[in-house]
């Protein structure tokens, strides 16, 4: 019999999901007779370039968030509010609280030096060993180590100047909550992306900070999803029409873990794929496993919602193809999914293949001819039509999704059984379909709102508003949302090609 919480009342709340191409607010009601969601208010959000960097601009950013809660409360009471994000990404404030500068993307290249000069003070392998976070140029700890040599936006000597300057550093989404309640936190579930947090005792590690050299305090205090960080102050309450008092409520402020917090049927067996610009595969587990297998596979131990851990692996994503239709649209007309992915279709599977997490496909610009000249470099057929192009991107992900599944069962010791989509890429009924063939395995896919839900149960359980665990949680999800099953189809190319 499912698990189903107790649900005291209705909640209304706002949702704030942050992605690295788009940001959306979604009024989320929670009561007895399930879940709503509804978007509020959808803005464009992209890096760009300042000073010869990659930088986010927060202030558009910020414009947008309340721009969102002004609808939102334009159209009902809004109970709470939550903030989730991208991970890994910082800004700094001064002791008057304004920010030093713009905080620069993970895509920007001034890691790829960063990565050998904080090797010298600690080696990848017990970075690893206290972390649990997979090696990846764009981590905290990396970008950090680039400010402390300099390597960052602004004057000649940018990036000493700024964290001798700094007072705190905030994540994006703890930049954002600081922004609408003045107060300063630190939520777990993003911290754990940084590498510097320790998996074991969930707190910042002072042999990592050390090896940096910057201090604690630099970084604050940790709250878990669930925290009521602070009002609104009467500022945001006036432009934004929220209520005075309004609570914002830490949640799974990492986006991936609110959407895994979200996915219906989630167990013991069950591997996720939570499908966006990146795609994050892996399997929910009670503790970390930063054995050295697991470091060699380049596996990640993320902290989730009630103290689980997130162990997963980085894909690529819908980058790959959000990049490609940016530039089909820019210099030759309308690129539109649907159209795309009929085309795709028409295509044989498994004809053209490239290493979908190859760092070379990173940044933006130039994406179709990179993936041309990499699937080239396999020996693959010429990519000569959008469609090919498509068709390559989708089945290069499905292969990394079944990898990373496969490896996640045998290093975790897991029997994997079937595979949860949330996410965008729910709706992407052949990359679906690519997944379930690649992997042999049954795919249930949806909701595609997960991201948002997972936000809006942490604050409704918050507010009091209903009671239960993640499994009481996602029984809720699954009774409110539909989702869509997908089969492996027999002789299928891509199961041939996923085998070890």
């Amino acid at each position: 019999m499912p698990e189903m919480p107790t649900v005291t009342a209705t909640a209304r709340v706002a949702a704030v999901d942050l992605g690295a191409t788009s940001g959306r607010v979604m009024t989320v009601e929670v009561g007895p007779a399930g879940l709503t969601a509804t978007e509020a208010h959808r803005f464009p959000n992209g890096a760009t370039h300042a000073d010869g960097y990659l930088v986010w601009d927060f202030e558009a950013l910020l414009a947008g968030v309340v721009e969102g809660l002004r609808r939102a409360a334009g159209t009902g009471p809004v109970d709470s509010v939550g903030i989730d994000t991208w991970g890994v990404d910082y800004g700094l404030l001064d002791a008057d609280g304004n920010l030093l500068g713009p905080p620069v993307s993970y895509r920007d290249g001034r890691t790829e030096q960063a990565v050998q000069l904080l090797g010298k003070r600690i080696g990848t392998d017990e970075l690893y060993a206290i972390t649990g976070i997979q090696h990846q140029r764009f981590n905290t700890v990396y970008q950090l180590a680039a400010e402390v040599a300099g390597l960052a936006p602004g004057d000649p000597a940018a990036g000493r100047n700024r964290l001798a300057r700094a007072e705190r550093l905030l994540l994006i989404p703890d930049l954002i909550t600081h922004a609408l309640t003045g107060v300063a936190v630190a939520e777990r579930t993003n911290a754990s992306t940084t590498g510097l947090l320790d998996a074991a005792t969930r707190s910042w590690s002072p042999r990592v900070l050390d090896a940096l050299g910057i201090g604690k305090d630099l970084l604050g205090d940790l709250v878990e999803p669930g925290t009521v960080v602070g009002p609104v102050t009467a500022a945001v309450a006036a432009a934004t029409g929220l209520a005075p008092g309004t609570p914002v409520v830490a949640v799974g402020s990492h986006d991936t873990a609110s959407a895994v917090a979200a996915v219906p049927g989630l167990r013991r067996g069950v591997a996720f794929i939570s499908s966006g610009t990146w795609s994050l595969v892996g399997l929910e587990l009670q503790t970390p496993i930063r054995t050295p297998g697991s470091r060699d596979a380049n596996f990640t131990n993320e902290l989730g919602v009630d103290h689980t851990v997130r162990y997963l692996r980085n894909v690529a994503g819908l980058w790959l193809l959000s990049e490609c239709q940016r530039e089909w649209a820019a210099t030759g007309g309308p690129a539109e999914l649907p159209d795309l992915l009929a085309a795709a279709g028409d295509e044989p599977a498994g004809a053209a293949l490239v290493r979908a997490d190859d760092d070379a496909f990173l940044a933006p610009g130039g994406m179709p001819r990179r993936i041309a000249e990499a699937s080239s470099r396999a020996g693959g057929p010429a990519l000569a039509t959008r469609g090919q192009t498509v068709r390559c991107i989708i089945d290069s992900l499905a292969l990394a999704y079944a990898a990373a599944v496969r490896e996640a069962a045998g290093l975790s010791g897991t029997a994997v059984d079937s595979v949860r989509v949330v996410g965008g890429g729910s709706h992407n009924h052949l990359l679906c379909q690519a997944t379930a063939d690649a992997t042999g395995l049954v795919v249930h896919a949806g909701p595609a709102e997960g991201t948002a839900i997972g936000n809006a149960l942490v604050q409704a359980r918050a507010l009091g508003v209903l009671t239960g665990g993640l499994d009481a949680l996602r029984d809720l999800v699954a009774a409110s949302y539909p989702v869509t099953t997908y089969t492996p189809a027999p002789g299928s190319p891509l199961a041939r090609k996923a085998m070890p």
